[in-house]
């Protein structure tokens, strides 16, 4: 090409307003990796589509670089500020470096726009806004003939909806191509599809999602579909572009960017190249008498024909003959590619936007992984699938649903179609926030405990005030956390980035919902759930010296010898003292409350209510009896009277029976042989009897007012029946006078059982305080850090309970085997970890460990609810929570009635982990893989335990019932033998663990570090394992079928796309993030020769 010198120098030297971008840029040229020279600064400016290289501002131009057959490449670290101009002809790239990162941005879009490319883009555009401004203006002209009443009331265009089943989604189609047109003759397309969106309130082009790529084939079937959830804004009127691309070059592909707006088409020479596009309207695909429109494919110009493209509606329930016909023909010889990870890539194909926010992109991936996950829970709710009664509910926990659809070929020729749903759950912040407030709560009130135990000697005074300094400080840190928690705003997850923020780590990771809806042609409609979530761990405090499992341990040990500093108790003496301190401060305002009630009912003289409040007095007054008969209150009073100063030893204590002290309660039975005691002596001498005698006035001042209630009440029964018999309205006057009789003779006596329970109150709780004082006093501040790290494990595995039990719970209502199982034996929660044991993740196991046995202790209840809101509420303490699940009334009436009255529901936690990757190979050779055994072996016995209830109290034909049933106890069975043979990353074991939690309606949960790779190549693996044996997925497709659901879209994304952010738009993003399973069974052998060479290489460089 020829040029005229005079005419390039003279447009160089223009004023600064003519050229569409300049500035100052480091350039150089590069070949490969390394640059010719250092780089220099020049003076850029850009006209068209030619960069002029000066000097400075006011020199001459020495070089012009003509922007043809070129493309932009730009780092996209966060402290890169440099781009490169790649050439076609194969000449030196230029490398192009600016002051700042913005700077950069600017120069890489307005170079990506500069060729005659970017100008036939903008005239394309142009074209669209001109349709658009006619089509416009035919419609404001059809205005001008209406009445201008009608005008007032149209107002903003009013849009059709699209009829649809509630909380189904609004829109899903299938896409075929059919006679695809090469540009040479033998090539083999290896196609993929783009679909875009019209939105026409705003007219704006918007990238929604691709197919897979089908390689080798000019007629290309795509098993993925495209779906648009409930809550998208898509009407008949909406336009949908379909784009479909040859993938030229699929390494480039994933790695080479091209810096565009939203609304360009990307550029030919990035590794893939334009076929064709098409577009077609909602309406028209909704209204059409087949269900299916066939569409031409054109060119950009519009001019030339290079195939078509079908585009068949899909609904849930409906298949149309001969389906089938097509993909007998023609798949069977198609290939699938599935995109390289994006991790595995120097920068991903994102849009510009995204391109600009590198930042976003490993909170990307997150997500992305999270789509992939498998639904391994077979739910049987067929009547309640689509139901609206159970919507208001679960929309108070589910959110922001990501959808996709896939149809796969069965073994008799036929389709089968799966909707794949993801949510995220507001119960990732919700169940923190509660139980960091009962924490706080709890804290407190021991806090004042420990303030009211009086007055001690100095050294126990001086241990109290540490104690106390210690606990405010750590109550600060809680009230802290609650406060940073309440001004999150964005998205109702936590992403792994995030997981070592200090304000975050209550939160669990990455928690989310996922749904498999599977319709076959002959089989049963199933879904399938799962859970998946970041391991429960504490990442901020970190896992040099290990995780829960060996710090408590290792604590207790040292609890031990702590010599004479305080006095021991054992763990279980410990949680004996706060279940006394907690059935105290229960009982104590349940009892004072129904011996008012009992009052009132005697100034009523109503026999019948006088009978049931002496009934609920009795009952919680003997609770409250037996609470304190164990021998640790005895031992913790005289402890604590030795910690006052100058206390003196009256004599021995003599043990005795419960029998005789049952003897005392029977024969007491008037108030005035009850002698009330003095609160605990400080200066004078002490009688380790008086204990006895304090605790059983309360039982003898019950029996009291028993005695004297069936006194009045055979009174007053005699005496009705004489005047009855004489004069009625004389027998009316008794009554009324004998009303007040009740009450005057009542009265002493609740008094008496009244400060009787308030004495053994008040000595009670100071001896159980002065216990959990020796307990925090002999590990500060050892004891309250392990508290605070136990918390942060056991909130982040709670919230996962919580969400798969409601999850569990409202698609099992119509099951009433799986009911009656509930009530009757509880609920299996099976976790499948994967966590190595090598490195820090073997601390992250241990607080894993400890946080899923810590659910033991966590019962559910569920209740109506009795307004719109239905969050669970969390009630209780450490060691004892209770979690209320609120349910609409609709709902609450198919329960059974045992649940409907307040019944308390148990869970069982098992844990089974197998280490899969790298680290675990390493650990296995050089390291130890005890926890792992060990764990595994614990949670086998707790499996058993479950199985044996399992088998004791519910009927055999309560089980889920799949194409073949294997006896639960051979699988058990074969779950020992795996778990004894102790094999090398022994997989059959999730395997196992798996199918006995499937067959036991129990809840599945997957984790790894961070519920990304790990737990999406297990648990897609199992998906498709699913569809292969439970409905018939045709074997020649399984491999298919995973690499369809393990990819990563062909595409881009936007910033506001980013489900990270917190920003989720319209445009659901439902892009893929996933590593080959060969990554994952990595060969031992190699490894160990990977790490002999590497040894050899280090020994050689520092020789």
């Amino acid at each position: 090409m020829r040029f005229n010198a005079k005419d390039l120098a003279l447009l160089a030297k223009r004023p600064s307003g003519c050229f569409d971008k300049e500035g100052k840029l480091k350039i150089c040229r590069v070949v490969g990796d390394e640059k010719l020279i250092e780089p220099r600064e020049r003076w850029c400016r850009l006209k068209g589509n030619l960069l002029f290289l000066m000097k400075n501002k006011s020199s001459e131009a020495s070089e012009v670089v003509i922007l043809e057959r070129c493309w932009v490449v730009e780092f996209r670290s966060k402290t890169d500020v440099s781009i490169i101009l790649k050439f076609q002809s194969g000449e030196p790239d230029l490398y192009l470096e600016a002051a700042s990162k913005s700077d950069c941005e600017a120069w890489a879009v307005a170079l990506g726009e500069a060729n005659s490319e970017g100008l036939r883009n903008k005239i394309q555009q142009l074209r669209k806004l001109i349709m658009e401004i006619k089509e416009e203006r035919t419609s404001d002209e059809a205005r001008q003939f209406l009445p201008s009443s009608q005008v007032d009331t149209l107002g903003e265009p009013q849009f059709t909806s699209i009829q649809r089943i509630a909380n189904e989604p609004k829109l899903e189609f299938s896409l075929a191509c059919k006679g695809l047109v090469a540009a040479t003759r033998d090539r083999k397309l290896n196609t993929f599809i783009q679909v875009s969106v019209v939105h026409p309130a705003e007219h704006i082009l918007t990238r929604y999602s691709s197919t897979e790529i089908v390689e080798g084939t000019r007629d290309p079937l795509f098993l993925t579909g495209v779906t648009f959830p409930p809550e998208y804004p898509i009407y008949e009127e909406t336009k949908i572009k379909l784009t479909v691309y040859d993938v030229k070059d699929k390494s480039q592909d994933t790695v080479r960017t091209s810096v565009l707006p939203d609304h360009k088409e990307p550029r030919a020479d990035t590794g893939r190249s334009f076929l064709g596009c098409t577009t077609f309207r909602v309406g028209d695909l909704v209204k059409s008498k087949e269900q299916q429109l066939t569409l031409t494919l054109r060119t950009s110009d519009g001019g030339k024909t290079v195939g078509t493209i079908e585009v068949n509606l899909v609904k849930m329930g409906e298949f149309e003959d001969g389906e089938m016909d097509h993909i007998t023909t023609d798949a069977q010889d198609q290939k699938f590619l599935c995109f390289l990870p994006l991790k595995s890539c120097s920068c991903g194909f994102l849009s510009a936007t995204c391109a600009h926010n590198t930042e976003n992109l490993e909170r990307m991936t997150d997500r992305r992984a999270k789509e992939e996950c498998a639904l391994v829970r077979e739910c049987t709710a067929p009547e309640g699938l689509s139901g609206k009664d159970n919507l208001p509910s679960l929309n108070a926990v589910l959110k922001n649903p990501i959808c996709k659809l896939y149809r796969f070929p069965t073994s008799d020729n036929k389709w089968m179609r799966i909707r794949e749903q993801m949510a995220e759950t507001t119960l990732s912040f919700h169940v923190p926030k509660e139980l960091i407030n009962l924490h706080i709560k709890e804290d407190m009130r021991r806090n004042q405990e420990l303030k009211d135990l009086g007055e001690l000697a100095p050294h126990w005074d001086n241990m109290r005030k540490s104690v106390i300094a210690h606990c405010d400080q750590m109550l600060s840190m809680y009230q802290d956390t609650l406060a940073e928690l309440g001004k999150h705003t964005g998205s109702s997850f936590k992403s792994s980035c995030s997981k070592g923020e200090k304000t975050l780590e209550f939160i669990p990771i990455n928690l989310h919902l996922q749904r498999m809806h599977v319709h076959s042609p002959r089989l049963k409609d199933a879904l399938y759930d799962v859970i998946t979530v970041g391991a429960p761990a504490a990442h901020f405090q970190g896992f040099k010296n290990g995780g829960l499992r060996k710090l408590l341990s290792k604590f207790e040990a040292e609890r031990r010898n702590t010599g004479y500093q305080c006095i021991y108790y054992s763990p279980e003496n410990t949680a004996k003292a706060k279940e006394v301190l907690s059935n105290i401060n229960h009982l104590q305002p349940l009892i004072s409350s129904h011996a008012d009630l009992l009052l009132n009912s005697a100034s009523q003289h109503s026999p019948d209510s006088l009978k049931n409040s002496l009934k609920m007095l009795s009952e919680k007054t003997e609770l409250f009896v037996h609470a304190f008969k164990d021998q640790l209150v005895r031992s913790a009073l005289l402890a604590l009277y030795t910690a006052r100063p100058g206390c003196v030893l009256k004599k021995p204590a003599v043990p005795r029976s419960s029998a005789e002290e049952g003897d005392d309660l029977k024969h007491q039975d008037h108030p005035s042989q009850i002698k009330r005691q003095d609160s605990i002596p400080h200066h004078s001498e002490y009688d380790e009897e008086e204990w006895d005698r304090v605790w059983a006035n309360v039982g003898k001042s019950l029996n009291c007012v028993i005695a004297m209630v069936d006194r009045l009440l055979e009174k007053d029964n005699s005496s009705k029946i004489k005047e009855g018999e004489s004069d009625p309205s004389a027998a009316d006057c008794k009554v009324l006078h004998a009303g007040g009789d009740w009450y005057e003779q009542l009265y002493p006596l609740v008094i008496t059982l009244k400060d009787c329970m308030g004495e053994v109150v008040t000595r009670a709780k100071q001896s159980m305080a002065f216990v959990l004082l020796q307990e925090l006093a002999c590990g500060l501040p050892q004891c309250l850090m392990l508290t605070l790290r136990r918390d942060i494990v056991f909130s982040q595995a709670l919230a996962g309970l919580v969400c798969g039990f409601i999850i569990k719970l409202h698609t099992s209502l119509h099951d009433q085997g799986f009911l009656q199982q509930l009530h009757t034996v509880g609920l299996l929660v099976q976790y499948e970890g994967l966590l190595s044991t090598y490195s820090e993740e073997a601390g992250m196991l241990e607080d894993m460990a400890v946080g899923i046995s810590d659910l033991q202790k966590v019962m559910f209840k569920v209740i109506e609810a009795k307004s719109e809101d239905f969050l669970p509420i969390i009630t209780g303490r450490r060691e004892h929570y209770v979690i209320e699940v609120q349910l609409p009334a609709k709902m609450f009436e198919l329960l059974p009635q045992e649940i409907k009255e307040g019944k308390l529901l148990r869970m069982y936690p098992v844990l089974f982990n197998v280490g899969i990757n790298e680290q675990q190979t390493l650990a296995e050779r050089f390291g130890d893989t005890t926890l792992q055994e060990n764990i595994n072996q614990e949670n086998l016995e707790l499996l058993k335990e479950y199985y044996n209830l399992f088998t004791e109290k519910m009927p055999p034909d309560c089980l889920p019932h799949f194409q073949e049933q294997n006896d639960l106890k051979g699988l058990l069975e074969n779950l020992h033998q795996n778990i004894q043979a102790k094999r090398r990353k022994n997989v059959e074991i999730m395997w196992l663990a798996a199918t006995i939690c499937r067959k036991l309606n129990g809840v599945r949960f997957t984790c790894c570090k961070s519920a990304k790779d790990r737990t999406s190549m297990s648990v897609t693996l199992e998906q498709c394992s699913i569809l292969r044996d439970e409905h018939q997925l045709h074997k020649d497709f399984f491999i298919r079928a995973l690499d369809c659901m393990r990819r990563q879209t062909q595409g881009a994304l936007n910033e506001s796309d980013d489900p990270e952010t917190g920003c989720l738009t319209d445009n659901k993003p439902t892009s893929r993030h996933f590593y080959p399973v060969a990554l994952l069974l990595v060969s031992s052998h190699l490894l160990v020769v990977w790490l002999i060479l590497s040894l050899a290489l280090l020994l050689a460089k520092y020789q």
